[in-house]
């Protein structure tokens, strides 16, 4: 791990821009797909198959990345390596192998209503990106009371995946919101990889109505860690917030990209032990 001067200037040559950047621009590479949960959407072609294993990975997100991979793979082969097709014709006795899937605390009930939401929503819609976007303002909030168009995406999105009305209660648990004060890591990763365009290859950026600069970053335990070290966060707790302000001070940085940092906070986390 290289030596760094934390009192050089922020926009300098050498200084803490040009350290992100820099690791930014060695994990953003193909190279970092195979050992990490983005390897599952990338499987697949089908927009729809992306989405919903893009969804499910991070969603899975939980644990040592090997087996999250792992437990990725043990879904589609149960879904006979076809998503979307498995999810829009399955039979009612298709589902009984689904019956014994398990990661963590996400089990065979949450697996059965995820699979009955996306049939819901790809019943009326082409993509999976219309299930962020309200109509107008949600209900008893008003536009101006979120800070990021992102918060109102999330708050409309777990509102609308449990809109169905056998929704079992202890799936709420996998789909944060911002109202719930949470940082939202799981799902603002999938949007990452949904909605940042590059030509790395990492992410599909394959969504058009939410914008890159909107995204906030993925805040887990290791980002947390080192942005903290790096002086990029003073909120002493590890909210919805949190993530918040850590965008903000990126946005310094790059205001078209913030969340491309994420490469670089988490690698150095995750792979620099920083």
């Amino acid at each position: 791990m290289q030596n760094f001067d934390f009192t050089l200037p922020l926009q300098g040559a050498g200084g803490l821009k040009a350290f992100l950047d820099a690791k930014v621009t060695q994990y953003n590479q193909p190279a970092f797909i195979p050992n990490d949960p983005v390897s599952i959407p990338h499987l697949f072609t089908n927009q729809q198959d992306i989405e919903i294993m893009g969804l499910w990975a991070a969603v899975l997100a939980w644990g040592q990345r090997v087996t999250i991979i792992n437990k990725c793979h043990e879904l589609i082969k149960l879904m006979d390596g076809a998503p979307y097709d498995f999810i829009m014709n399955h039979e009612e006795t298709d589902l009984k192998k689904l019956l014994h899937f398990k990661h963590r605390t996400f089990n065979d009930v949450d697996t059965l209503y995820f699979i009955s939401f996306f049939r819901h929503h790809y019943s009326r819609h082409q993509s999976l990106e219309s299930a962020f976007i309200p109509p107008g303002p949600l209900k008893g909030e008003k536009e101006g009371n979120v800070a990021e168009p992102i918060e109102k995406y999330l708050n409309h999105f777990r509102k609308y995946f449990f809109s169905l009305d056998d929704f079992p209660h202890r799936t709420k648990k996998h789909i944060s919101s911002p109202s719930q004060k949470s940082t939202c890591k799981r799902l603002n990763m999938f949007l990452r990889w949904m909605v940042r365009k590059d030509n790395c290859g990492v992410d599909f950026g394959i969504w058009n109505h939410i914008k890159p600069p909107e995204l906030i970053v993925p805040c887990d335990l290791h980002v947390d860690r080192v942005a903290r070290k790096l002086n990029l966060i003073t909120r002493k707790q590890t909210d919805w917030q949190t993530a918040v302000e850590l965008t903000a001070r990126l946005r310094e940085f790059d205001p078209v990209d913030p969340v491309k940092y994420d490469f670089a906070l988490f690698a150095l986390g995750i792979e620099e032990k920083f």
